[in-house]
């Protein structure tokens, strides 16, 4: 595969000049077995990102997704989910249901992520309007959070860099403070206090009854998986009861098993009004999204001569209805949330020696199989300045990555972090792999660091 093999594709949040002649060799992958995949030069990698949080169950569910796609493709292509609906789509949104907190019942389904959001947000919308309060626009999301690339989940999106270039936001949403317990001066139940206060005067200040929904991931991803201090997804919910505002939670990343839950949220011990998936939805064996509605926000839309003025083409497409059935069977029969459960202790033991072991780490976070480690400058937890994390995070290790057979996440969104989310069927040799390349990884990075 010659260094030019980009080729016609323009590649997503890439800086697409890098590759080519003089440049880098474009990554190509061609075959994916259990938790690893593999280039067309024949090398293995250890995908310790899940393929950007996707896949879920791993590689080695082809023959099982292929013969029921075949038989779907068979017996109906494709129906939309405009006016009519197909057993497939049915059967799925009644099994989402029923995995779901109560009184989550009801499931508009999506082809992904940023659609989800999208949609999440109009239904909110449409939600007040029918219920006479159509002056509720806005919405609280966080800083750092990422919720997608379409125009409305743009806005709720909390990093500036992806959103400049674009002009004003489709709609006003404020922006809070993130659950980053690594910058806080305070930690734990005050921290909880001190983000909820900030909430509350944002929601004064913007006026109550102007506030549609207020959006977060249960674990953020943007920054380096910020895990909520104790009782704040409680503390959200009962803000949100008292102004009349929609709670939604964003886990299209999260949702799945990637936090041990089908629903991550359901670990931080409240109930929202709307969920937002994907991802790992089909484990990535096809594109599909979803969002889950509680009885109390879908009940206006089931009222005579009212319309839900929202729909996507693809969205139940059957062929991603019948593999995301699969998806779930696999689940419950290969154990994967008990998987995750069992060596989620290990596996952050296992990246707290490397914290031990070098100085530029500066901390541990995350749940699950979703993890991140935070780079700084020395023991004092100074923060690389944008040379520091160019050199570190795009000169060096991209490569040292590959190099080493990983794959995984660099990024400088927030601060600098390196990001893993192993595939959940991942056993303890593929745990031990990963964090033994990582370790190899950082102490090139550490010299790149402190030069």
């Amino acid at each position: 595969m010659s260094a030019v093999a980009q080729g016609s594709a323009l590649l997503h949040f890439s800086r697409n000049g890098a590759y080519g002649a003089g440049g880098a060799e474009l990554l190509v992958l061609e075959r994916g077995e259990g938790a690893y995949v593999f280039d067309t030069h024949g090398n293995r990698y250890v995908d310790g990102l899940s393929s950007l949080y996707c896949a879920q169950i791993g590689y080695s569910f082809g023959e099982e997704m292929g013969a029921v796609a075949a038989k779907q493709l068979q017996e109906l292509a494709f129906n939309t989910m405009w006016g009519t609906a197909h057993p497939g789509a049915l059967e799925l949104a009644e099994r989402l249901a029923g995995l779901a907190p109560d009184p989550i019942n009801k499931v508009f389904f999506t082809s992904g992520g940023s659609e989800s959001v999208e949609a999440a947000i109009k239904l909110a919308r449409q939600y007040h309007a029918f219920n006479g309060q159509p002056e509720r626009r806005k919405a609280i999301a966080r800083k750092t959070s990422y919720h997608g690339v379409t125009l409305g989940a743009l806005s709720l999106t909390g990093v500036p860099a992806y959103k400049d270039a674009f002009g004003p936001p489709a709609f006003p949403v404020r922006h809070v403070s993130n659950t980053n317990p690594f910058r806080s001066e305070v930690q734990g139940e005050e921290l909880t206090r001190k983000l909820l206060a900030e909430l509350e005067a944002a929601i004064l200040d913007e006026g109550p009854d102007t506030i549609s929904l207020i959006s977060a991931e249960p674990v953020q991803n943007a920054g380096g998986c910020f895990v909520p201090p104790p009782g704040y997804w409680a503390g959200l919910r009962e803000l949100a009861n008292r102004y009349g505002i929609l709670l939604h939670a964003d886990e299209v990343i999260t949702g799945f098993g990637r936090i041990g839950e089908y629903f991550a949220v359901e670990r931080y011990g409240a109930t929202p009004d709307l969920i937002t998936v994907a991802k790992g939805l089909t484990s990535a064996y096809a594109p599909m999204g979803a969002v889950l509605v509680s009885d109390k926000v879908a009940a206006p839309f089931y009222e005579e001569n009212r319309t839900l003025l929202h729909g996507i083409t693809f969205g139940g497409h059957p062929l991603s209805a019948a593999i995301a059935l699969k998806n779930l069977e696999i689940f419950e029969r290969e154990g994967v949330l008990e998987n995750v459960n069992a060596r989620e202790d290990g596996l952050q033991a296992r990246l707290q020696t490397l914290k031990d072991e070098f100085t530029i780490v500066g901390d541990v976070r995350g749940a699950g199989f979703f993890w991140a480690l935070e780079f700084v400058k020395d023991e004092s937890g100074a923060r690389l300045d944008a040379d520091e994390r160019e050199r570190l995070l795009r000169g060096y290790m991209p490569k040292a990555m590959l190099d080493n057979g990983l794959i995984a996440r660099a990024d400088d969104r927030g601060d600098a972090v390196m990001q893993i989310a192993p595939p959940l069927i991942s056993d303890d040799a593929v745990l031990d792999e990963i964090v033994e390349k990582m370790r190899t990884i950082l102490r090139g990075a550490q010299d790149v660091v402190l030069g």
